[in-house]
């Protein structure tokens, strides 16, 4: 495996899992909006479950565009 194709996996593996977790928030906010402003988990007093929906939508949408540089190799080469 050539680094570029980890790097194509990665990528795109955190874009799907990115924006399953903000699909999961989107959707918490429509039906449950009052718990937006509670912890994720019990185990930890952070992060939030709108902070983690933002966190989740940055890295997407960032994984998305990076897999596609990879992707289509307009990486700059030297």
């Amino acid at each position: 495996m050539t680094i570029r194709k980890f790097f194509q996996v990665l990528t795109l593996t955190l874009a799907v899992y990115g924006f399953a977790g903000w699909v999961y928030i989107a959707e918490n906010a429509v039906f449950h909006p009052d718990t937006l402003h509670l912890h994720l988990t019990h185990f930890a007093n952070w992060p939030h479950e709108d902070t983690f929906g933002a966190i989740c939508f940055i890295v997407s949408f960032t994984s998305f565009f990076v897999y596609n540089l990879i992707k289509d190799g307009h990486v700059i080469k030297k």
